[in-house]
C-alpha cells in the first residue's frame, strides 16, 4: 500500500493539479510551454476566481494577488472574463494570462488597478477593457500607478477608459507590445518619470491624445519613445495645441522620440513644449491637422532629423524666440503635400514647410508643395543665427521668407535649390508683409545681416 502524501505536499499537488487541469484544455502546445514556464504560479482556480462568477467586490482577486506578491510568484488568469473593480496592487505583482483570452472588465465602481510607493508591478498577456465606466473623481485612469520603481506592462490590450487608459506619475518601467485604444483623455500619460521606455505599442482612437510625457516641472525625464504606432486621436476638449496630439512632450528634458508611425492626429503628430535637449528621429507624420512636428517655447536644444512628413497645415516648426525656444538642428527631413486648412486661425497661416527663429541649422532638407512658404526663417525682431544650407524647396510660391524686420539678426541662405517658386525664391518680410523683391538674385546688400549666396533657381 502507497503511503498517504505528507501534508506539505498535498498543497503543492493540488496546486500543480489546478493549473495542469488548465492547461489540459488548452492546445497542447501552450500547455506544454505553461508546465515549464508557470511551475509556481498561482491560479485563478484556487482562490475559485472563475472566468464569469459574480465577484462584484473582487475579494477572491484581491486576496489571491496579496498571497502571490507576499510569496513572489505571478498569478495565472485562465481563459475567460472577471468582472472586477478597485483592486490594489501590492509590491511584486505579477499578473499574467492567456494573450487575447484572459480579460479583466472593469465593473465601475470607482477605479480598477493602483498601486502607489511600491517597487515593482507587472501585467503581461491580458485584456483590459474598461466599458467607458464611470471613474471616481481620484481615479486619472483605468490603470493608475504612482511613485513605482518599475511598472512593466507587456504585450496587454486596454481599452474603453472614460479617463486616460493608463496613468504613471513618478515611475520608470516599460510599456511595450501593448494596443491601448479607445481612451477619453490619452491614451499614455506619464508624470515626473524617471527613465521610462515606451516600445511598440499600438495606441488609437482616443479623445485628447496619444502619449503624453509631461512634468510639474521642467527637469530631466530621460524617457525614451520609440517604434510606436499611434493614430486617430482627437481633440475631443478643443484649444490651439494642447490636446489632439500624436506624442506631447511637456517640459520633460533628455527625451528621445523615434521611429514612430502618427497618422490622423487632430492637431500635432509631435509636439515638444519647454523640453530641452529632444532627439526626434526617424519618425513618419502622416496626415496631423496642424504641424506635424513642433519644437517651442522653453527650449535649448533639439535635433530634428530624417523625419517624413506627409500632409499637414505646416511641417515643421522651431519656435518662440521669444519665450527662450533656441538651439536646434533640423536635418535630412522630408516636408510635402501641405495645405492652408487648420483647426483655428493662426497669427500668420498655415502652409509652411519649416520655420525656425534663433541658433538653428536646416539643412539638406526637402520641401516640396508648400501652397504659402517653403520655410520662415525669423518671425518680426525674433531672428538669430539661422544657417540654411543645402535644401531642396519645390512647389512654393515663396521659397524663403526671411524677416528683414527691425531688430532680426543673422541669417546666412546658400547653396540652397528653389524649383517651382514663382512670387521667389528668397524674399524678406516685415512680420507677414512683404518687404523686399528678390534677394536670391539681387544680393542682400540692403540687409547686411544676411549672406544670401550660390542658391539655384529654377
Amino acid at each position: 500500500m502507497k503511503e498517504p502524501l505528507p501534508s506539505t505536499s498535498r498543497r503543492d499537488f493540488l496546486r500543480l493539479a489546478a493549473v495542469s487541469g488548465v492547461a489540459l484544455a488548452a492546445p497542447s502546445a501552450f500547455a506544454a510551454g505553461m508546465q515549464q514556464d508557470l511551475r509556481g504560479t498561482i491560479d485563478a482556480v484556487q482562490y475559485k476566481t472563475m472566468p464569469n462568477a459574480a465577484d462584484r467586490k473582487s475579494v477572491s482577486l484581491q486576496k489571491m494577488i496579496d498571497q502571490a506578491a507576499a510569496e513572489n510568484v505571478p498569478v495565472f488568469l485562465p481563459p475567460g472574463t472577471y468582472r472586477v473593480s478597485n483592486l490594489v496592487l501590492p509590491d511584486n505583482t505579477r499578473i499574467t494570462g492567456v494573450p487575447g483570452a484572459s480579460r479583466i472588465v472593469y465593473n465601475g465602481d470607482g477605479h480598477l488597478f493602483s498601486a502607489e510607493n511600491i517597487k515593482r508591478v507587472e501585467l503581461s498577456n491580458i485584456v483590459i477593457d474598461g466599458q467607458n465606466r464611470w471613474l471616481g473623481d481620484y481615479a486619472g485612469a483605468l490603470l493608475q500607478f504612482t511613485g513605482v520603481d518599475e511598472v512593466m506592462i507587456d504585450n496587454c490590450e486596454i481599452g474603453g477608459s472614460r479617463k486616460h487608459g493608463v496613468q504613471l506619475e513618478r515611475c520608470g518601467g516599460r510599456i511595450e507590445r501593448s494596443r491601448i485604444s479607445g481612451a477619453g483623455q490619452s491614451g499614455i500619460y506619464a508624470v515626473e518619470s524617471d527613465g521610462l521606455s515606451l516600445a511598440g505599442n499600438e495606441v488609437f482612437d482616443c479623445g485628447n491624445g496619444g502619449i503624453l510625457v509631461h512634468r510639474w516641472k521642467k527637469g530631466a525625464d530621460n524617457s525614451i519613445i520609440t517604434g510606436n504606432r499611434i493614430y486617430r486621436i482627437k481633440a475631443n476638449d478643443g484649444g490651439t495645441g494642447q490636446n489632439g496630439n500624436g506624442i506631447n512632450i511637456f517640459r520633460a528634458d533628455n527625451v528621445m522620440v523615434a521611429n514612430n508611425h502618427i497618422s490622423d492626429c487632430a492637431f500635432t503628430a509631435i509636439r515638444a513644449n519647454s523640453a530641452s535637449d529632444i532627439q526626434i528621429t526617424g519618425n513618419q507624420c502622416q496626415r496631423s491637422g496642424e504641424t506635424a512636428i513642433y519644437v517651442e517655447f522653453e527650449f535649448e536644444g533639439a535635433v530634428v532629423s530624417n523625419n517624413i512628413v506627409d500632409g499637414a497645415a505646416n511641417g515643421i516648426s522651431i519656435a518662440n524666440f521669444d519665450k527662450g525656444g533656441r538651439l536646434a538642428s533640423v536635418t535630412g527631413n522630408v516636408v510635402r503635400n501641405l495645405t492652408t486648412k487648420g483647426p483655428y486661425k493662426p497669427d500668420v497661416g498655415f502652409g509652411i514647410g519649416i520655420a525656425a527663429e534663433a541658433d538653428t541649422l536646416i539643412s539638406g532638407n526637402i520641401i516640396e508643395g508648400a501652397p504659402r512658404w517653403g520655410m520662415q526663417l525669423g518671425w518680426g525682431p525674433y531672428l538669430r543665427n539661422l544657417v540654411v544650407t543645402g535644401n531642396i524647396i519645390r512647389k512654393a510660391p515663396i521659397g524663403c521668407a526671411v524677416s528683414v524686420a527691425q531688430g532680426a539678426g543673422t541669417a546666412v541662405i546658400t547653396d540652397n535649390v528653389f524649383q517651382e517658386t514663382p512670387d521667389g525664391a528668397v524674399l524678406g518680410f516685415e512680420w507677414d508683409k512683404k518687404a523686399s523683391g528678390e534677394l536670391a538674385t539681387a544680393g542682400s546688400s540692403s540687409y547686411p545681416q544676411l549672406t544670401i549666396e550660390r542658391n539655384r533657381i529654377s
